[in-house]
Parts: structure tokens; sequence; C-alpha cells
């Protein structure tokens, strides 16, 4: 039986459109699953490296397949780095094709084409050829598209999920990586040679690392836990210690508490109970006199002793003088 030209033409008309749904739905799929990996990818290089030693400990102890495997690439940090980020630049050069062509399928060259014309005759007065304009408005209709994705589902947010996931990430991407280290094995060693040598030559001694940078490492490293916060500010307190001036933890000399090297016994009592301090500066006669430090330890085994006592023999004679302007860490 001979189609009419109406019939064909509606018959044509809908095989077409199938055959296009059935296209982007294929690259829709594979769009997904490119960002999904992605995803992961990043991820997993937060929850490897962000493993503290406790926790590697732990997986030391555990001594299953998978915790073999996840120290075996913890080991080479190089290589698992190098790994992570050939792996991700393949699969974001992946997804940026696909949705290259998804969107030549949705809109066609001829969406670019019209608003090439536009721009060329009303932005660029007719200075640009419409195609090339059209070329550029789709590239950039393209990256700009991709990266905001990428940004948000590829690296962002998995991170930010590794964080307080790492067993669940390492638990999924420990396989892949342990495969893809092995796919990858001659250029991932490729990378780290030149790496190294790149680094060889680079006098180490020049380099310096900001405060700000080590405190933005301390975010990122320390665990999102109940004292998570306490902890990295310890941390960032040791940072902060050596650049400390001598001067920004003195006290005044009207705050100053210390003890007559005349003082009985029980004077020097009274004074630490009502101190509370736990290191006192003996002066003799006179405050600029100093003679030594007392260490309210060195007295703990001599409280039943009388008033009469003779704790000047536990002063510690040795007494660093140094300038108010001298940094901690040169004390």
């Amino acid at each position: 039986m001979d189609f009419d030209p109406p019939s064909e033409l509606l018959y044509l008309s809908l095989h077409f459109v199938l055959q296009m749904s059935g296209q982007l739905s294929f690259l829709l799929i594979s769009f997904v699953t490119l960002l999904m990996c992605s995803g992961l990818i990043s991820a997993s290089e937060v929850a490897f490296f962000s493993l503290d030693v406790n926790e590697v400990k732990a997986l030391e102890n555990e001594k299953s397949e998978r915790s073999r495997k996840i120290l075996a690439l913890k080991e080479k940090p190089r290589y698992l780095l190098a790994v992570i980020l050939i792996s991700n630049n393949l699969v974001n050069i992946g997804i940026i094709l696909i949705a290259d062509t998804m969107i030549k399928l949705l809109l066609g060259n001829g969406e670019f084409l019209i608003a090439g014309e536009w721009l060329s005759n009303n932005i660029f007065q007719g200075s640009l050829d419409a195609q090339i304009v059209a070329n550029i408005f789709n590239f950039l209709v393209t990256v700009i598209g991709v990266t905001f994705v990428l940004l948000l589902f590829g690296e962002a947010g998995p991170k930010m999920l590794a964080t307080n996931n790492k067993n669940s990430i390492l638990n999924i991407m420990v396989g892949p990586l342990t495969f893809l280290d092995y796919v990858f094995r001659p250029i991932s060693s490729s990378l780290v040679r030149l790496s190294k040598y790149i680094e060889s030559g680079i006098n180490t001694n020049n380099i310096h690392t900001s405060k700000e940078d080590i405190d933005t490492a301390i975010d990122l490293i320390v665990t999102k836990t109940e004292n998570s916060t306490h902890e990295a500010d310890i941390l960032k307190g040791i940072v902060s210690f050596g650049d400390t001036s001598a001067k920004q933890i003195m006290h005044t000399r009207m705050d100053v508490v210390a003890v007559d090297v005349n003082s009985n016994f029980k004077e020097l009592l009274k004074i630490v109970k009502d101190s509370g301090y736990s290191r006192f500066p003996v002066f003799e006669d006179d405050f600029d006199v100093i003679v030594g430090i007392l260490y309210v330890k060195d007295i703990l085994e001599f409280l039943d002793k009388d008033e009469n006592f003779e704790w000047q023999k536990l002063i510690r004679k040795n007494v660093l003088f140094v300038p108010e302007s001298k940094k901690l860490m040169n004390c």
C-alpha cells in the first residue's frame, strides 16, 4: 500500500523526531553518568588526602582487602594524585564534547547563526562575519554552561560531601582508582618523574608558604566533628606562635606576681594560692633584680613543711632574659 504525500511526510517527521529523541536520551544519560564520575573522582581526592593518623591506623588494624588497597594508594600520593587528575580531565573533556553535541541537537546551527547575524549587525556593526560570531557565541554558551555545572556538581559539591563521608567515598572509589592506577601507570609515572625533575631545579629555600595558606589547609584537613573547631584553633595557634613577639605575651609590671626571696614558706604558699599561677619570678630586695624562677610543681611534695622550710633551694637559676621585640620561635 502506497503512502500518500501527507502521510509520508508525517511518517518521516515522526521518524526524525524519534531518532533525535533517542540520540538526546543517550547523550543525556552519558552526560549525567560522566558528571557523576567526575564528582566521585573529585570527592576521592579529598577522601584520600584528608585521612588523619588515627584513620590510617584504623585501616592498618582492619587488615581487609579493602583497607590494603586504600593504604597501597595512600602510600604513593604523587601517583594517586596523577591518576585522579588524568581521569578527571578525561571525563571532563567527554562532558564538554557531549554537552556541545546536545546543544547543537537542541538548538541547531541555524539558531546560533541567527544570533550571530544579530550580534554582527547590532553589536559589531558588520565588522565580523556572522558565522564567526555564531561560532564564538556557541563556544561561550557551551563553556560557561558546562563550567558552571562542573564546578557545582563535579567539584565543589562532591568535595564538601566527601569531607563528612570519607569512608563511603573510599569504599566506592578504591576499586576504580586501583584499576585506573594500573591503566594509567605509564602516564602517571612520566608525570611524577617530570614533576620531580622540575622540583629539583627549584630552590625550595626561597619558597614561602603564607600563614593564610596554612590556615586554609587546616580548615580543609580537619574533619568536621564535634571538637573540630577547637582542634583547628589549636593548630592555627601553633602556626602563629612562632610569629608572636615576646611583648605580645608579656604582662605589665603592675600585673606581674613575683615572690621575694626573703619570704617564708607560709607567705609563699599564700601567694601561690591567691594568684593561681604555676610559675613565679623570684626577686631579691628589688623587682628588677631577678634571681630565678620558682615552679609550683617543685613545692608540691613539701606542702606539709612549716614556715621555716628553705624553699629557696628549689629556685631555678637558669633564667632567660629576652628583648621585647624578639620572636618566640627564636627564644
